[in-house]
């Protein structure tokens, strides 16, 4: 799939309007408040990836400038640029200069602020401070609370909430019919469970699925996410915990050859099905805090096959 075509999906699907975005209602009226009022405070947008932070925020400046978009908002990732170098450059030099349509309140958007440099951080605030008065600052970030103290003491903080099932199922039902796809019901139960409440996840395993055919099946998203379906997890884990731990370290096997799943990826999987399991709680237990320790070892550097194994042998004895 190319670059050209993966930035047509992602601007068509994108909405111009705050009233389009899905899954965000409360914090929406909010922005279309502040769009009305024509005036609004600094923003942090915090939340997982996926559930609209950008979409909202260049929504709200399409709404707000229109044509005039160009002059009074500027789009930056920080995760790209992180040093104090772009604050002190492009940010404070788009800040100082005045619009050109009097009245205009600028907008500076930093997608990924989390990422910035603690020393960009701290000239991001003396910026904010000096040019209040015709620029405002809206940051996106996962992890709000990687965001100095004196910035989000300035800021109004939104947090967005991960998008539900249904929230999804209107997202994909949206690209269906615009596309003119078929895609099968348990192929739509994959979607949704692989893509876990991130839309632009769900968007791009969509269309790599639609590049191959327009009928969609199960098995085209399973295997172009490189996910294992949940019944043959939990078959790994329900032979552990009946102590089969042969056929249990077989399953495994075919997790990563089959699938290329990484540590990483099985447990994860692991640990959202060994809640489904069968089996009384105090066995639930045990075996999400072997999938923790096996975590820990496994972020630390520890051997994926070793450790992996370990656990599946923890959970059978």
């Amino acid at each position: 799939m190319s670059d050209i075509l993966d930035i047509a999906w992602t601007e068509k699907y994108r909405p111009s309007k705050l009233g389009e975005v899905i899954g965000q209602k409360p914090i929406v009226d909010r922005l279309k408040a502040f769009v009305k009022a024509g005036n609004f405070p600094n923003m942090i947008f915090a939340g997982n990836a996926g559930v609209g932070k950008t979409t909202c925020a260049i929504a709200m400046a399409k709404e707000l400038y229109a044509d005039k978009i160009n002059e009074a908002f500027l789009e930056l990732n920080a995760s790209d640029t992180r040093g104090i170098d772009v604050i002190r450059g492009r940010v404070k030099e788009f800040a100082r200069t005045l619009p050109l349509s009097s009245g205009l309140v600028k907008i500076i958007f930093l997608d990924e602020a989390d990422a910035l440099t603690s020393e960009a951080q701290h000239a991001l605030r003396r910026t904010m401070e000096k040019y209040s008065a015709t620029t405002r600052f809206v940051l996106s970030a996962n992890y709000a609370s990687k965001i100095i103290e004196p910035i989000q003491s300035r800021c109004v903080v939104f947090r967005f909430k991960q998008l539900t099932e249904e929230d999804m199922l209107e997202y994909i039902s949206r690209i269906e019919k615009t596309e003119g796809l078929k895609i099968d019901k348990k192929a739509v139960e994959a979607l949704v469970y692989v893509s876990e409440g991130d839309l632009r996840k769900l968007t791009n395993i969509l269309q790599s699925a639609a590049a191959l055919s327009e009928n969609i099946k199960e098995e085209n998203i399973y295997d172009i996410a490189s996910r294992a379906r949940p019944k043959e997890v939990i078959a790994m884990l329900r032979l552990a915990v009946s102590g089969d731990f042969v056929n249990a370290r077989k399953e495994l096997n075919t997790l990563v050859l089959s699938y290329g799943m990484s540590g990483e990826d099985i447990l994860i999987q692991s640990y959202r099905e060994a809640l489904n399991l069968d089996i009384e709680d105090k066995k639930k237990l045990k075996i999400v805090k072997e999938i923790g320790e096996c975590n820990f070892r496994i972020a630390e550097g520890a051997n994926e096959k070793i450790q992996l194994e370990a656990m599946l042998a923890s959970i059978a004895l």
